[in-house]
């Protein structure tokens, strides 16, 4: 076992692709208001768009695990990240509100949803037998803190120079990480000659699924319909809805305008949702080591509870200037900001196999950004509506409570699967 394997050198580029889909998702909070108050669009025209991205992230992802399934994960990711990089160049020369909803809401939305965290499943299922765990905490990090640490360069680059630079800064990324994509990423280890990470002596691949030559997506809907009929996938599903609703529809959305409502410069709350970025990076990895050691569930009853109390309590943390309470937030919120992710692609495995749970976790985390979708277009409407986003840390907060509840009903899994489709690196 070396870190020389092939398999980290593929994760790392799996690693950048993510940290890159972040980057664009990370453009949502800052560019908002900017946006808003060029062509004096309500935050609830421009929130619209951001709905509708969050919605097509997550709806796609399941097709998007599909699409690499069937037609690799090379060709699928570099399609991806040229649609990203052409969305984002768009934007640069819209004026109209739909033009905004189909570069910013439908392109990135269907690009960054091929690039969801269910290619680190696939990634990790393929080339780590060992270490699954810490590997999906690590590309959670490039998910979620990679979206946070760009805030402060995509703030400052708005603020300096307008936010058109800083949207084709991020084209320019995306495109430079294509070639690497294309270099270095094989489908699976036997492609290069070796065994997945971990993988030990005499180990073959498992035999693929039997789908009557199904396309990508038909297989999609199959491993939905299988899937649904277990209360495995609900308790996933409706918990990591409220995943998403209480990350990226709330705080990835509207942190950065709650804070300039009480004053607070836009670059500073852009620093502050970077030091939640910092936080989550230690958060998401202990998390995924976690998650190689212990039962995910309870490891999700943590989760969800602390980051119910965070949310609950934020409304008493706001200044004008930053201030010691806030780091409080910051650090109680941070450290579990994607730390649900590891734990949530275990219990996919567990429960549905290693070769269906890539595309159920697609579903599941369509899941999630759907509940985002729906967050941050309802705080936009509350805001707009009373003038506060109370209502909406409050409800939120208990939303996670109730999640944090949900999660202890999850069954020990593998109870869908017969036991010759059951995994054994899990159940050996």
């Amino acid at each position: 076992m070396t870190w020389r394997h092939r398999a980290w050198l593929v994760a790392a580029v799996t690693f950048l692709a993510l940290v890159s889909a972040a980057a664009f998702r990370s453009s949502t909070g800052v560019f908002i208001e900017p946006i808003s108050a060029e062509f004096g669009w309500s935050l609830g025209t421009v929130s619209f768009a951001v709905t509708v991205n969050f919605l097509l992230y997550g709806l796609v992802a399941p097709f998007g695990a599909a699409l690499m399934e069937a037609f690799g994960v090379r060709r699928v990711v570099a399609g991806a990240l040229v649609l990203l990089a052409l969305g984002m160049a768009l934007i640069t020369v819209i004026s109209q509100p739909w033009q905004l909803i189909l570069f910013w809401g439908v392109f990135l939305g269907v690009g960054a949803g091929c690039l969801a965290l269910v290619l680190g499943s696939i990634v990790a299922n393929r080339w780590f037998v060992q270490r699954r765990g810490l590997v999906t905490g690590i590309f959670s990090a490039g998910s979620a803190t990679g979206q946070l640490l760009f805030l402060p360069t995509l703030a400052r680059l708005s603020t300096e120079h307008g936010w058109r630079t800083a949207s084709l800064l991020l084209s320019a990324v995306a495109l430079l990480i294509v070639p690497l994509v294309l270099l270095v990423l094989r489908e699976r280890p036997s492609e290069v000659g070796v065994l997945p990470y971990g993988a030990p002596a005499g180990w073959t691949e498992p035999a693929a699924l039997h789908d009557g030559g199904a396309g990508p997506a038909k297989v999609a809907m199959i491993r939905l319909r299988e899937a649904s009929r277990t209360r495995a996938f609900w308790l996933l599903f409706v918990t990591f809805f409220i995943c998403g609703w209480s990350t990226n529809g709330l705080i990835g959305t509207h942190f950065i305008p709650a804070a300039h409502d009480h004053g607070l410069p836009p670059t500073s709350a852009a620093a502050l949702l970077a030091f939640v970025g910092l936080f989550d990076l230690v958060g998401v990895i202990g998390s995924g080591w976690f998650t190689d050691r212990y039962d995910p569930r309870y490891l999700l009853f943590v989760y969800y509870g602390l980051r119910g109390v965070s949310l609950l309590i934020v409304h008493l943390v706001w200044a004008p200037t930053v201030q010691a309470p806030m780091f409080f937030f910051v650090v109680l919120y941070g450290l579990d900001w994607a730390a649900t992710v590891p734990p949530t692609m275990a219990l996919c495995r567990e429960c549905f196999g290693l070769q269906r749970s890539s595309v159920v976790f697609g579903w599941v985390y369509a899941a999630h950004m759907i509940g985002a979708g729906v967050s941050a277009g309802l705080a936009g409407w509350i805001r707009q509506s009373t003038g506060s986003y109370d209502i909406a840390w409050w409800s939120t907060g208990v939303l996670a409570v109730i999640a944090a509840a949900m999660v202890l009903a999850i069954p020990p899994g593998l109870a869908l699967l017969a036991a010759e489709e059951r995994d054994p690196v899990l159940t050996g």
